[in-house]
């Protein structure tokens, strides 16, 4: 029987200049994801989507060295405030990482935190930071352009 020590948590945030429920909702809206949850920005994801709490997803992310499938099941979707998933993934591991997505309105627009936890490695941590980081980017590209 084999075990994984996970790792601490990875925190990720950015301010996002769009009301709290329209970023939300780009988080659960299979349309939305596909443009913004990329690591390519010209390149959308294949997403499928079952926003409930229950509810799987499946983002299948394309690079330069081929397709890496995302997938995970909704725990908690409060609208607009928190969404909470796991996130089973090459790079994650399928043993349930879970991400919190907290939103919080401010004068900017809403800060959208990215927490990460149950990652299996160190290196996961460092390229789910940076990930993370792209994707954000990727989703204030995509509410500014639908302001």
């Amino acid at each position: 029987m084999s075990t994984i020590a996970m790792v601490d948590k990875l925190v990720v945030r950015r301010t996002i200049a769009a009301s709290a429920k329209d970023v939300f909702d780009a988080w659960i809206d299979a349309r939305a994801l596909a443009a913004w949850m990329t690591p390519i920005s010209d390149r959308a994801s294949d997403v499928t989507v079952d926003a409930r709490v229950g509810g799987k997803f499946e983002i299948v992310m394309h690079s330069d060295t081929g397709t890496v499938p995302h997938r995970g099941v909704y725990e908690v979707i409060d609208r607009p405030r928190r969404l909470v998933f796991t996130w089973n993934s090459p790079f994650a591991g399928d043993h349930g990482s879970r991400v919190t997505v907290d939103f919080h309105p401010n004068a900017g627009g809403t800060e959208v935190v990215v927490t990460h936890e149950k990652l299996p490695t160190e290196l996961a941590v460092g390229q789910h930071r940076e990930g993370w980081a792209l994707c954000l980017a990727g989703l204030e590209r995509h509410m500014a352009k639908r302001a």
